[in-house]
């Protein structure tokens, strides 16, 4: 998650909360969803980011790399000839490789923290409840 290469920050921390949308974590999502308000995500993006796919806040390019994770991170994998050429359109080998850095990190903390039921904090329970739950995300069994 360190910012050493070219993927920004916000785009790693909307990259884990797709990845965490996918495998249903609700802690992880919350969590995702807090760390790119910090990390610098427009507020456009925070607000609109279940519109990925369609609203203007998002660039192809960063369409490219949350449909990625977001096929990535289904069991079975779904990542498509489509999907990887779509991704080398605006991304190269080494982005790519930071991205699945990402999403390989949050298969591993969403697996934990939901099997766990880890509490969730307070702060990013505000995160989840602004941005999320107007789409139904919840606590859940993170109290």
């Amino acid at each position: 998650m360190a910012n050493e290469g070219s993927v920004t920050s916000a785009l790693k921390r909307m990259i884990a909360w797709v990845s965490s949308n996918a495998t249903g974590c609700r802690y992880c999502q919350a969590h995702a969803i807090r760390a790119a308000e910090r990390y610098g995500a427009e507020q456009e993006q925070l607000d609109n980011i279940w519109e990925y796919r369609t609203h203007p806040a998002f660039s192809e390019a960063e369409r490219a790399a949350l449909d990625f994770s977001l096929a990535a991170s289904q069991v079975p994998n779904a990542v498509t000839a489509d999907i990887e050429k779509h991704l080398h359109e605006h991304w190269n080998d080494g982005e790519i490789v930071e991205m699945l850095g990402v999403i390989s990190l949050f298969g591993y903390l969403n697996r934990w923290n939901d099997s766990m039921g880890t509490s969730i904090e307070e702060g990013a329970v505000k995160s989840g409840e602004q941005y999320l739950g107007k789409h139904g995300w919840e606590i859940g069994k993170h109290i």
